[in-house]
């Protein structure tokens, strides 16, 4: 049976998961719309890379109102107005003691994770709408599901997403659109290098030997990736081709890729108490999407 060519946007596509989806799905002869910010400058060099690996690239800021809707409408432009696939990808990595993050900081972290995602939706969605037909990918994590100590701030954008993603599931279930979440477990991708660092070191030397957990989870992790058996990144690419090729209605709702650390039994257990309570307020029918 021949493929369908899907017309594909990732967000946050310069490195990591995101670079290589786009590049796996654009040589699966999808037509890829890889989202990269500041092209002219630090990314130029990635951009110029995608493009030669058949990825059409748009100048795209997640955080920037005006950058995402016009980085949507240069999609439409070029594409003739087809978008199949919306991956929300982009995301910032968060690890320290939390009371030594500052609330600016804290505000720039679910600018990107969460603020981003919505920005997107609103974006995209009145195109998926008007076709009644289309895929929603929004990137979570294991640790919006289950939380390790020092890592709960980016958690908690990551339980967020999923609030969030369940909400839109539900509520575009009858305008034909999938909506999924990815939950990847920890890989060796530019997320960790480039993490948020504490902007208050002060507050966390003050916690004493506690302050210094949070280097030591980090050597720990460095030192996995750095090892022969470390878990390989293309796995989320895999696993993101495997939902775009998947029917609509047969996707499940969340995908976790690599180890679950408990995530998974999270997923197994919350998922019939929430199917029972959308049941009760008589809201059974947006459990699934329609056809």
């Amino acid at each position: 049976m021949k493929k369908t060519s899907k017309t594909i946007l990732i967000t946050g596509a310069s490195s990591g998961f995101g670079r290589d989806m786009a590049e796996t799905l654009a040589a699966d002869a999808h037509k890829v719309y890889g989202g990269v910010r500041d092209l002219a400058g630090r990314n130029s060099a990635a951009a110029e890379a995608l493009r030669g690996k058949g990825v059409e690239v748009l100048e795209l800021d997640v955080t920037s109102d005006a950058e995402v809707e016009d980085g949507i409408k240069s999609l439409l432009a070029r594409s003739g107005r087809k978008l199949d696939v919306v991956i929300n990808n982009a995301g910032v990595f968060s690890a320290g003691v939390s009371e030594s993050f500052t609330t600016g900081q804290l505000r720039d972290l679910f600018d990107v994770n969460v603020i981003g995602v919505q920005r997107l939706m609103r974006a995209t969605l009145p195109t998926l709408r008007a076709q009644r037909d289309g895929l929603v990918i929004n990137f979570s994590s294991i640790l919006g599901r289950v939380t390790l100590p020092f890592m709960g701030l980016y958690g908690a954008s990551k339980y967020a997403v999923e609030a969030l993603t369940d909400s839109y599931r539900y509520e575009l279930s009858q305008l034909g659109i999938d909506v999924v979440v990815v939950q990847p477990s920890a890989y060796p991708t530019n997320l960790f290098a480039a993490a948020q660092k504490p902007g208050d070191a002060q507050t966390g030397t003050a916690y004493g030997e506690i302050g210094t957990i949070p280097g030591k989870m980090m050597e720990t992790f460095m030192g996995i990736f750095a090892g022969p058996n470390a878990p390989n990144p293309h796995d989320i690419a895999e696993a993101v081709a495997k939902l775009v090729a998947t029917p609509k209605g047969q996707r499940p709702d969340r995908v976790i890729v690599g180890q679950a650390f408990g995530a998974d039994a999270v997923n197994a257990a919350v998922a019939p108490i929430q199917r029972q309570v959308v049941e009760g307020f008589g809201l059974g029918a947006l459990t699934a999407v329609k056809a």
